[in-house]
């Protein structure tokens, strides 16, 4: 397939099934075409009818009749959670076969199931054979768990947080809140918990799908939270998820989604960040210190003393040993996961069989004992799995990297293993296996899909792309501006310049500034030194909640937000509020990543632009993803102005700038301050 912005249909899609398609479309016969259940739906919900949308919609129904998997990318403002869900919901109605709809994000699941799915089901209603039905499934770890709750399973303490007062009285509070609205909450979604709380206190009141003990076994099983979301999603038409748990029933032998034939991946430029996530192992005193907590109290005190020994010399070597990414084994370090390995083994061979045992009709006991093989396994096969990373003696040719970060403030230095791609996996039990639609406001980049195709694993056939474009005028509405006059970024933060250069943009925008910075300490260096020399109010990222942050930043027009990557991909602030987003520096990945550099190696060796296909596509993508902070209403007008020069002067610079919405650009500063004055009314 090649890639470009009208839809393109391949002549050969692997796996396709000519008679069933050919009943799909049959049964699809007798319902109203998707245009005129896409027009029925946006007059009811009051809007009017896009071109970009319709076109999004027939592209969809005809990748899903089709089996084809299709790729489209939708501007902000197109409308194009409508484009899929209408097709979407007919083909489940069609075939009473339900349609699953991940997302990457919180915000976009809850708008999903809070707003779009219940007033397109009321507008639909009548123009279908039954009201069709709707649920949120999301992973085990997100609802609380009644069992848990009850105190009979091994809580994971951290015992550096007992002489850290201030800690365990914030974590305390967070506890407390829990167990309040434990006494109301319907549904035990911990995305309902609002403020949010900390891991430490919401591991207290979870599980993990590998440490629950099943329905029939648990006593609260009748009313757990996570089984009546299950149930719920296996009675649902659409079933909204997120990426980590599409992840999730891709890579394990039983499902964990309901059977379904269709997958619309929602923000899917975050897709494989995603999944690299859930496949990511770790290893560090804490992994190893909870397993022999859970394990000691069952097992004799000797081999769980091993396992404590094993895991003081992991301890004492990962913090003398240098962070980064690890190319050749150590001998001491190939010698210290061998030994945490066997003595995990040792454990799991002490607890004994993992079936039901006579003495387990105690349910705490069954509890305890799944908890331990949980955290013993999860040290066993992470151990090997890192040594298993080095087996091939060419790093280059290696399946997965490992790498150790260093220590923070509440966290000991880790070992991380991940795999060098996730494509194939996504190939063999995604796209192998269902229709995929994936759609973004940013996925064509440098102009073209195929960037993110082969991240996908998705090959030459089988797959159309498609860019709707987007109903907001950018070149009439946005400027793009780089600064080509300022000096190139540094590694010692920002120079004066920069500086210099934001206070000239916020005070002739009057303040109404969201900036965007590639690193926390950036964004605090330019934070700090603001303050002092702008009348406007500055918030910085890290000050309160980032969701409170936004709130605040939305509600008064006279605010600056400055912040690093979250900002970049979740905000959305229309109106007056943001007329200037300012991006210091080309959002590269450090060179220190582990991942991404042994990703760029990797292409190098295979004959492969290494650099632009790793961190000139990462680049592109954020930047594409932070300058379209500015327009989200068609109303909206404004600034985009990038401080680094090199978006004007390097020689990718042509293949980052087509991957920005088509601005009038500039680098002009005189023209660009007079534009915001004039937009804002802050000078003449």
């Amino acid at each position: 397939m090649s890639s470009g912005s009208e839809l393109e249909v391949s002549a050969e899609t692997p796996g396709t099934d000519e008679a069933a398609a050919g009943e799909a479309d049959a049964a699809t016969d007798d319902l109203p075409p998707v245009e005129e259940l896409l027009s029925v739906a946006v007059a009811a919900l009051g809007g009017s009818e896009r071109p970009g949308q319709v076109k999004m919609a027939q592209a969809v129904r005809h990748a899903i009749d089709a089996r084809e998997h299709l790729a489209v990318q939708a501007g902000t403002g197109t409308g194009k959670s409508l484009a899929y869900l209408v097709p979407a919901i007919r083909h489940a109605v069609a075939t009473r076969t339900p349609v699953v709809v991940s997302t990457a994000t919180i915000a976009l699941q809850r708008q999903l199931v809070d707003r779009d799915l219940p007033r397109l089901v009321e507008a639909l209603a009548g123009r279908l054979p039954y009201r069709p039905s709707f649920a949120i499934l999301k992973g085990r770890r997100n609802y609380l768990c009644r069992y848990r709750m009850s105190a009979e399973m091994p809580e994971d303490e951290q015992p550096d947080e007992l002489f850290d007062p201030r800690a365990v009285s914030a974590t305390g509070r967070m506890v407390q809140r829990i167990l309040e609205w434990a006494e109301e909450t319907e549904t035990g979604d911990r995305d309902e918990l609002v403020p949010g709380v900390n891991e430490q206190a919401w591991r207290q009141f979870s599980v993990s799908a590998r440490e629950c003990l099943g329905a029939n076994r648990c006593p609260y099983g009748e009313d757990c939270f996570a089984e009546r979301a299950r149930q719920l999603a296996g009675e649902a038409d659409v079933i909204v998820t997120n990426h980590a748990l599409l992840a999730i029933d891709a890579m394990e032998e039983a499902s964990v989604l309901p059977e379904h034939d269709v997958v619309v991946v929602d923000e899917a430029h975050d897709l494989v960040d995603r999944v690299t996530s859930v496949t990511t192992g770790e290893l560090s005193e804490s992994t190893v210190f909870t397993a022999v907590r859970r394990c000691a109290r069952l097992i004799e005190q000797g081999v769980a003393d091993r396992l404590q020994a094993a895991g003081e010399d992991l301890k004492a070597l990962l913090a003398a040993a240098p962070p980064g990414r690890i190319d050749t084994l150590p001998p001491v370090l190939g010698t210290v996961l061998g030994v945490v390995r066997d003595a995990a083994a040792a454990c799991l061979t002490a607890l004994g069989p993992r079936t039901e045992r006579a003495d387990d009709d105690r349910p705490e006991l069954a509890g305890q004992r799944k908890a331990a093989f949980t955290a013993l396994d999860e040290v066993h096969d992470t151990a090997q799995r890192m040594l298993d990373a080095f087996g091939i003696e060419n790093e280059v040719d290696r399946a997965e990297v490992v790498w150790l970060a260093a220590g923070g403030e509440r966290r000991p230095p880790t070992l991380y293993v991940a795999p060098l791609t996730v494509g194939g996996m996504l190939r063999e039990n995604l796209f192998g296996r269902r229709t995929v639609i994936l759609t973004s406001a940013t996925l064509a980049l440098g102009g073209t899909f195929d960037g993110m195709a082969r991240q996908w694993g998705l090959g030459q056939e089988g797959w159309s792309a498609l860019d709707v474009g987007s109903p907001f005028d950018h070149a009439r509405s946005g400027i793009l501006y780089v600064a080509k006059h300022l000096p190139q970024p540094g590694r010692e933060g920002l120079p004066d310049a920069y500086l210099d250069e934001i206070v000239a943009l916020i005070e002739a925008a009057g303040g109404r500034t969201l900036g965007l910075f590639s690193s926390m300490r950036a964004a605090r260096q330019a934070a700090e030194a603001l303050r002092e020399r702008l009348d406007v109010p500055l918030l910085c990222q890290g000050d309160d909640a980032t969701g409170l942050l936004v709130r605040q930043f939305a509600e008064d027009p006279a605010t600056c937000l400055f912040g690093t990557l979250s900002l970049w991909q979740g905000v959305d602030v229309p109106g007056p509020s943001l007329s200037l987003v300012v991006i210091d520096r080309i959002p590269f990945p450090r060179p220190d990543d582990p991942l991404a550099s042994a990703r760029q190696r990797h292409v190098a060796a295979k004959g492969g632009n290494g650099f632009m296909t790793v961190a000139a596509t990462h680049a592109a993508l954020l930047l594409a993803q932070g300058a379209g902070r500015l327009l989200r209403a068609q109303t909206d007008r404004g600034v985009v102005a990038v401080l680094d020069p090199r978006l004007a002067t390097a020689r990718y610079a042509g293949f980052l700038r087509a991957s920005l919405p088509p601005f009038w650009p500039t680098t002009d500063r005189a023209t660009v301050l007079a534009a915001l004055r004039r937009l804002t009314g802050s000078g003449a």
